[in-house]
């Protein structure tokens, strides 16, 4: 809010910390600053409400007299009538017997149940696929030119219809798996949503910031950031011009902070930092009819409601959205000598059933001091990434599959190789990052052919490495 002095003045709750993280310059409909409030931590017991409804969430109910003057009041998810007339429902993210320290589940209080829709029929899927053998496999270092944006004068493309799937590998219908899929949108989801049904969306924007309603609230994830739909949870996105990204997908598990092991209590990506989103609801009927889509066994369904989903009031529970800042990444590394793995770079990971081995990592490359070495899918948010300074661009992405071959180019070698030894800072100003996988991903037919933005000179960039081998060598007196 601003008064006649010109200063900027919030409403704050109790016991809620000011963070400049929750101001938002940007509208939909227009300029002007929305306040947008997050709650910190990962994977916390959460709850929230929208202040339009005081008391939305059920705190007790009088359960039986154990004295005509005495009554006993016990807190319930499900009671038998929730405050201002909601609905409640349960929003699993994992198996009812799962272990506590992996039991996921949400409690949601909305004000028509989400059942309440038409039956689901199948729609065109476009280049969002889960077919891991449209094309021969390919074991070549791959490398893609930044991914083309349409032009919304052109066509209108929004965030589902723009979803292009890259590589990936496994099943959804075993639960088991990946995929690698880009984004390029020029505009909104207006009165449609996505849903997943197949696992957890990280979603990396790289241009174009992006606001995204989900059934716990607003988040808005600029490029440098990341955000985490979980999968079953409903969402739309808003964007504010030509906009692109990259999504890592996994079935079956759900992303997690990794082990710290000897770096000890505090380092990588700190739970503090992560941030979730607080109650909003809309109630909004919607005659023309609001659309859900569904992505269920690789396959996109729509189905029709009259309503706005976004419809919850409150909520609590450990299964949620959330969004973290990269530049909030504590990074360690070698400050001696050699080249530490990119493991040390994991921001958040999802375990196999293999005890050390991740179906994904998240690992990300920021400045830091010494300079590293990458493989896998690797993407660039910005910046010029040390490794490969020219063709490898924000926007684009490289492949290196399983046991290929690949590192620094010619120019990065020999000027690490004749450097003076002293502690330098690489990569100011630069963010890469890594979809990091035990599978051995197939790239799709889009990705190899389709897109057209496929780098076949890529291997060149080897090419000018050089002989150093020197047999009368001999190692110098002490």
């Amino acid at each position: 809010m601003y008064q006649a002095d010109g200063r900027r003045r919030v409403w704050l709750r109790v016991g809620e910390r000011f963070a400049y993280v929750n101001f938002v310059n940007r509208l939909p409909h227009g300029g002007g600053v929305v306040i947008i409030w997050y709650l910190s931590g990962f994977g916390n017991e959460f709850s929230s409400e929208d202040p339009r409804c005081p008391g939305s969430l059920p705190e007790g109910q009088v359960t039986f007299h154990t004295t005509p003057h005495l009554s006993v009041v016990s807190l319930q998810n499900n009671p038998q009538v929730c405050p201002y007339g909601l609905y409640a429902e349960q929003l699993s993210g994992s198996a009812f017997t799962c272990p506590r320290p992996t039991n996921k589940r949400s409690w949601l209080y909305r004000i028509l149940p989400s059942v309440r829709h038409k039956p689901y029929t199948a729609m065109h899927c476009g280049n969002l696929t889960e077919n891991w053998d449209e094309v021969e496999p390919d074991p070549n270092q791959l490398r893609w030119m930044p991914f083309t944006i349409p032009k919304s004068s052109e066509k209108k493309v929004d965030f589902v219809t723009g979803l292009h799937t890259l590589c990936g590998a496994g099943d959804t219908k075993s639960r088991n798996g990946i995929g690698i899929h880009m984004f390029t949108c020029n505009t909104s989801m207006v009165d449609r949503c996505f849903n997943n049904s197949d696992g957890d969306f990280l979603i990396v924007p790289q241009q174009g910031e992006i606001l995204i309603t989900t059934e716990f609230g607003k988040m808005m994830v600029e490029p440098n950031e990341i955000c985490v739909i979980q999968q079953g949870m409903r969402f739309s996105v808003n964007v504010f011009g030509e906009t692109r990204g990259y999504v890592l997908e996994v079935y079956g598990a759900h992303f997690e902070l990794p082990d710290l092991g000897p770096i000890g209590a505090n380092g990588l990506a700190n739970p503090r930092d992560f941030l979730t989103p607080v109650a909003w609801y809309e109630d909004r009927e919607v005659a023309t009819g609001y659309t859900v889509i569904n992505k269920y066994q690789g396959k996109l369904f729509s189905s029709q409601q009259s309503f706005s989903p976004f419809n919850v009031v409150a909520w609590h529970g450990n299964y949620t959205p959330y969004k973290y800042n990269l530049d909030n990444f504590m990074v360690i590394n070698c400050v001696a000598f050699d080249h530490a793995d990119p493991s040390i770079f994991t921001v958040l990971t999802a375990k196999s059933s293999r005890p050390g081995v991740a179906m994904a990592d998240f690992v990300i490359f920021p400045p830091q001091r010494c300079p590293f070495l990458a493989y896998e899918f690797m993407g660039l948010i910005k910046g010029h990434y040390e490794a490969k300074e020219e063709g490898f661009q924000p926007g684009g992405g490289t492949l290196h599959s399983t046991m290929t071959p690949h590192g620094p180019d010619r120019d990065c070698f020999e000027k690490s190789s004749t450097a003076l030894l002293k502690p330098e800072r690489v990569a100011d100003g630069t963010m890469a990052f890594m979809f990091e996988s035990s599978f051995s991903m197939a790239v799709t037919k889009w990705g190899l052919e389709t897109c057209q933005r496929l780098d076949k000179s890529y291997y060149q960039c080897w090419e000018p490495l050089r002989k150093h081998f020197d047999p009368n060598w001999r190692p110098s007196k002490q």
